[in-house]
């Protein structure tokens, strides 16, 4: 009997049992805890009944061979386009079939927003699409997908949290595309599955780390819930660039594209302000000009006061003890303001001149030229380093109208000429200064 019992799947029955799960991170336990020993909460253990759905016992397999690395097949598999430019960027270029994506950002940041606007766009364009929710109901979902558009019949709703009858109609319906699913199914049977996930305090996404190990793609939506800009990045991704960001506005019909970002960014900057200086950062692919903003000031208390917004605090703690240190200038007993404008997060160490420039134009209440813009890593002694992708920079500067870039001087190395633009490169703090 054992032969044909193993040739075929054994399916064992269905069982109801208790877990206990964190409200705040999803820690699961077999048991009620009163302190999460994932996030450390008091007191937030629930208690909630699930089957044990369908435990398998699967055929054996022959034993995996090796091969040689020469016979591997390099065929490009073809991407789907999801008809969002910024996603797909964000993505690699379109979503890779049977690949797994984690979409994590904080509550009301817009990820179930895109991933609606995504499935509206590829049912509209004839594929398959099953939209899974555990947490709203379809009037729910109804109601926000009017205010986007029009949907096609291709387009399938399903409520439901039990896991096994989320398996069972992902397997009866085959759709191209998922919401909210798992691994298995995205391998086995070459569905695309988005998986969205929630953030806690900390900024990670609620749940075991490991999730994140499996996954293909791991999406972070950035922003304040309360502006209009959202920012989506890529964290991982095994089938295009990390660190890749799109941008997207938040208007009543939905996520719109900004196909410029450093217009936007730079949108509203004060004309003639102290302490304003524009920096050129790289996220990913993508050159990005962004307005730092600094305010200095005698303190009025024992201890000065640092707060950086956007920006790494000890970074910029670092970069003005060089300014003390290296060029003698006296704003240990300061308060120091620093925050980059947009609400972006940057920590690329290109940004360091511009916040040593926004720092000492509001010390010294001078403001920096409009037309002007600066780069470049500055290291312990003063020095200013060399940064990657200074051409791409300077180009972005010229696009939107800039004259003159401050950049590292061992970058003037191999770079072509571009015409309208005045390139300066210094190998110090110090020269940047006087330049400025």
């Amino acid at each position: 009997m054992l032969g044909p019992l193993l040739s075929e799947e054994v399916f064992m029955a269905k069982k109801t049992t208790t877990v206990f799960y964190c409200q705040e991170c999803g820690h699961e336990s077999s048991k009620w805890m009163g302190q999460c020993p994932a996030c450390k909460q008091w007191n937030t253990f629930v208690e909630e009944k699930v089957n044990v759905a369908n435990s398998k016992i699967t055929p054996f397999r022959e034993a995996g061979k090796p091969v040689k690395i020469s016979s591997v097949s390099m065929r490009e598999e073809e991407r789907v386009h999801t008809g969002i430019a910024e996603l797909d960027r964000v993505l690699g270029g379109g979503i890779m079939p049977g690949s797994l994506t984690l979409v994590g950002g904080d509550p009301g940041i817009g990820k179930s927003t895109l991933l609606l606007q995504m499935c509206r766009l590829l049912a509209n364009a004839g594929r398959k699409v099953l939209y899974i929710s555990g947490e709203e109901s379809l009037k729910q979902i109804k109601l926000r997908a009017v205010r986007i558009g029009d949907f096609q019949d291709s387009m399938l709703l399903l409520c439901e949290t039990n896991l096994g009858v989320v398996e069972e109609t992902i397997r009866h319906t085959e759709p191209e595309e998922a919401t909210n699913v798992f691994l298995q199914l995205a391998k086995g049977m070459g569905t695309s599955i988005f998986i969205v996930g929630h953030v806690t305090k900390e900024g990670t996404v609620a749940g075991p780390r490991v999730l994140e190990h499996m996954v293909d793609t791991v999406l972070y939506f950035e922003g304040d819930r309360y502006a209009s800009y959202r920012i989506l990045r890529g964290v991982k991704n095994r089938f295009g660039s990390t660190n890749e960001i799109g941008v997207f506005e938040m208007r009543k019909e939905g996520l719109i594209e900004v196909e410029n970002p450093s217009e936007y960014m730079l949108s509203g900057k004060p004309v003639g302000a102290s302490g304003s200086v524009v920096v050129c950062s790289v996220e990913g692919t993508r050159p990005i000009l962004i307005e730092i903003q600094a305010l200095v000031c005698r303190t009025n208390f024992g201890i000065p006061r640092r707060q950086t917004t956007g920006t790494d605090f000890n970074r910029v703690n670092l970069l003005m003890a060089v300014l003390e240190k290296r060029l003698g200038m006296q704003i240990g007993d300061c308060d120091a303001y620093v925050n980059i404008a947009g609400g972006m997060k940057i920590n690329e160490p290109a940004i360091d001149l511009g916040l040593i420039m926004a720092i000492v134009s509001s010390f010294k209440n001078r403001a920096v030229d409009e037309k002007t813009i600066v780069f470049g890593e500055v290291g312990l002694s003063g020095e200013v380093r060399a940064v990657s992708m200074a051409q791409q920079r300077v180009q972005e500067a010229r696009k939107l109208g800039y004259e003159t870039v401050i950049l590292p001087r061992v970058n003037l190395d191999g770079m072509d000429r571009i015409e309208g633009i005045r390139v300066i490169g210094v190998g110090g703090i110090g020269e940047a200064i006087d330049v400025i």
